[in-house]
């Protein structure tokens, strides 16, 4: 792990939250963290830069008081929707003859890998190595400092929709930070969810949010398909306030307070009193009654993302699920989740402290992800990314408003949702067939 003192930003449809950690001998300690409700996002898209602005500030300065640090630049976290994954080469020939392989021959050859793989309305999120090739010699992880005359590629890109990546740059520039670096939220999530072998044996990452569900497949260490859901927990919310005749409100203590996703585990006896639009007295209902509807929804979300595993032949993968985010708090959602997956099934919940809550792993994992990176796996993401990553605190492009942070109503850390939403029908690629075999 490479030490300093990292911050890192996860945009969600509910929240955006902000952790500032110091890295040393190879130790996390969390020194800072931002908690702000979002504004400017819809299923997981922002809708709107200027108020998503305002929401990343505010978490900032969050994070900044606790911290006591001044924060210039951030890590951003990037969610899986509409991701395309696939392979890539490149090669170039090396003029000078018998001179070292230098950081500028690694450049070229990753920008010759990932030419015309792209459209106009795609861009490059990330390119994981596979190998490098120096005159024939292969398994090359490092060329620097060899000698050749030609270069070759190969690795997995990784690619969203322009307009994703573009927004998300724009609403951090106009906050007022530069961007340290952009990295794809599963791919965060593993590496603090999973072990090494757990990673390159291959995984199931649940990321459940607020306004979207996301499931991941993690093999020889890669994020090889993944598919995102418009649902999460805010849906189990509405769900309740529907069926109850109750507020949002209400339906979210609700759900915080007696939820359970697991019918069969939860009281058939305790009640509980609620508010009932259109009633003066309080109506009771059975706690199991409320685990019902919760079930239900959590139970359709499942069914929608199994059905996108087995469809890429990534159903039974040795390390079983892990499920993350906000919604994951929910009791019983381990025991739903291996009914439906037909796997065994772990939540994780960060370990780090005043962050032991699963809305806080895509941030902390954002983190851990960063500090792991290798000197050339750095090099090539930063080829791929280009002015992004140089983008330092640039001013924003206009002013943006400040808002009176006592007049929002604050968030409850270890339930309330977190993150994204989006749609659920990213094209399968026949890249997948052979991964799993």
């Amino acid at each position: 792990m490479k030490s300093g003192i990292y911050a890192s930003l996860d945009i969600g449809t509910t929240s955006i939250k902000v952790i500032v950690a110091e890295v040393l001998n190879g130790q996390i300690n969390v020194i800072g963290v931002g908690n702000e409700r979002s504004n400017g996002l819809s299923r997981g898209m922002i809708v709107d830069i200027d108020q998503t602005a305002v929401s990343i500030q505010q978490a900032v300065r969050q994070a900044e008081d606790k911290a006591d640090i001044k924060i210039n630049e951030l890590i951003v976290g990037i969610p899986a929707n509409n991701l395309h994954i696939s392979s890539c080469y490149g090669s170039i020939s090396i003029n000078q003859n018998h001179q070292e392989i230098t950081d500028e021959d690694v450049q070229n050859v990753v920008g010759k890998a990932i030419e015309g793989n792209l459209n106009q309305e795609r861009q490059v999120l990330n390119l994981t190595l596979e190998e490098f090739v120096v005159d024939g010699f292969d398994e090359i992880k490092d060329p620097r400092g060899m000698i050749g005359n030609r270069i070759e590629f190969r690795g997995t890109m990784t690619s969203i929709p322009r307009s994703i990546l573009h927004n998300v740059r724009k609403a951090v520039q106009r906050a007022g930070f530069g961007i340290k670096n952009i990295i794809l939220q599963p791919h965060a999530m593993a590496q603090v969810s999973l072990s090494e072998d757990e990673r390159n044996f291959g995984a199931l990452l649940v990321d459940m949010g607020g306004g979207q569900t996301s499931i991941a497949v993690l093999h020889e260490n890669q994020v090889k398909h993944a598919q995102v859901i418009p649902e999460g927990g805010e849906y189990v919310t509405k769900d309740i306030s529907i069926v109850l005749n109750t507020s949002i409100k209400n339906a979210e203590k609700l759900k915080r307070d007696v939820g359970h996703a697991y019918y069969e585990e939860a009281n058939p006896e305790r009640s509980v009193s609620v508010e009932v639009v259109g009633q003066n007295d309080l109506v009771t209902f059975k706690e199991a009654y409320i685990a019902e509807v919760i079930e239900a929804r959590l139970e359709q979300i499942f069914e929608q993302l199994k059905f996108s595993i087995d469809h890429v032949g990534a159903g039974k993968l040795p390390a079983g699920m892990v499920i993350s985010g906000g919604a994951a708090s929910l009791p019983g959602i381990e025991r739903l989740a291996e009914d439906v997956f037909d796997l065994p099934v772990k939540i994780y919940v960060p370990d780090f402290m005043s962050v032991r809550y699963p809305a806080f792993t895509n941030a902390i994992g954002l983190v851990v992800a960063e500090t792991n990176l290798s000197d050339i796996d750095r090099l090539i993401n930063q080829t791929v990314l280009g002015k992004t990553l140089d983008l330092q605190a640039d001013r924003p492009d206009r002013p943006v408003i400040q808002k009176n942070r006592e007049q929002e109503e604050p968030i409850e850390e270890p339930t309330q949702p977190t993150e994204e939403k989006e749609p659920f029908g990213d094209k399968l690629k026949n890249f997948f067939s052979g991964f799993f075999e």
